[in-house]
């Protein structure tokens, strides 16, 4: 039903930002901030410019743990 979706914003948000918050982590990850762990996906597409039934097609192209570069396609 449409009345019941959520954003892409607000599960990105989910993913993020509430996950560290629900973690009790918010203090150091969940949002890119100075002092926080560098963790984080680059993709391949802008997930809030694109169709969202596109974004199962969208790759990740860098994963980057505490600020190591652990996946780097090529």
């Amino acid at each position: 039903m449409p009345e019941e979706k959520i954003t892409v914003e607000e599960a990105l948000r989910c993913y993020t930002a509430n996950n560290a918050y629900a973690a009790f982590f918010e203090r150091q990850s969940g949002t890119l901030e100075a002092g926080k762990l560098a963790d984080f996906v680059a993709l391949s597409r802008d997930l809030f410019t694109i169709d969202p039934v596109e974004i199962p097609s969208v790759e990740v192209v860098l994963t980057v743990v505490c600020g190591r570069v652990m996946y780097a396609a090529q």
